[in-house]
């Protein structure tokens, strides 16, 4: 079976209960297909980065496999504003975020409730300067485990969503981001977005941002924030001390 987001945004928990952790969010539009399926629970995996979780069965649209495959060879079509409104023929305003996937809109054996967006829209593959740009669009958005919004975000959704804005594809969790890309030896052979990573005492990657110039990083910790990098990791000129420690510095694109 297979299915579409129709709701602004909604919880994807690691088990089938409300009181589970919510490892990410689907944004509107997004599609997926459901691996299985009960009165209340669905374990869904996302197409766009395999990310598998569960959702609440009343909270999608079903769709059909010729749909969900259309979708799939479509170019993505993404909302570009901070918040926008997705407006229904009775005239129902539906928000969005930043990211809400549009590509359904033109289909209407899919847009079944015959919604209209008149906002920003952006597609396409954008240089690598405008990954800061759009970096800069969730600033201070708070930290939200799972997040995926400027409404609360976490590290590797805030590298995730800004590269897929500019038409690049991420996976989900900053462990899986750390195995994509080319790695740099040194700090100075890094540019403007590039994704630095950081990790535990036992070893494994626990944290991501993106690199500026100047050897600073923009990430999400506590907030989307700006913070020094040096050798040894990120520097919180607020604390006094380093809250990070750095692994390596890789290039995506």
């Amino acid at each position: 079976m297979f299915a579409i987001c129709n709701l602004s945004t909604i919880p994807l928990r690691i088990e089938p209960s409300d009181r589970s952790e919510i490892v990410s969010q689907i944004l509107f539009g997004e599609h997926f297909e459901v691996l299985e399926h009960n009165k209340q629970w669905s374990k869904v995996r996302l197409q766009f980065d395999d990310y598998e979780g569960w959702i609440d069965s009343k909270q999608y649209q079903i769709i059909s496999k010729e749909n969900y495959e259309m979708l799939c060879k479509e170019a993505i079509i993404l909302n570009s504003d901070l918040v926008e409104y997705i407006s229904t023929k009775n005239n129902v305003l539906i928000p969005v975020t930043l990211g809400a996937s549009l590509s359904f809109l033109n289909h209407s054996d899919i847009n079944t409730e015959n919604y209209e967006f008149e906002g920003l829209k952006i597609s396409g593959i954008k240089s690598k300067a405008s990954l800061i740009n759009t970096a800069y669009m969730y600033l201070n958005a708070p930290y939200l485990w799972g997040g995926k919004t400027p409404f609360g975000i976490d590290c590797s959704g805030f590298t995730q969503m800004v590269y897929k804005l500019n038409g690049y594809k991420l996976l989900r969790d900053a462990s899986q981001q750390a195995s994509q890309g080319e790695v740099l030896s040194f700090i100075e052979e890094s540019e403007p977005g590039d994704l630095a990573f950081f990790d535990n005492e036992e070893g494994k990657i626990i944290h991501v941002g993106i690199m500026l110039e100047d050897n600073y990083i923009i990430h999400a910790s506590g907030k989307v924030r700006i913070d020094r990098l040096d050798h040894l990791g990120i520097y919180n000129a607020e604390l006094n001390r380093h809250t990070h420690r750095l692994r390596v510095i890789k290039k995506i694109i």
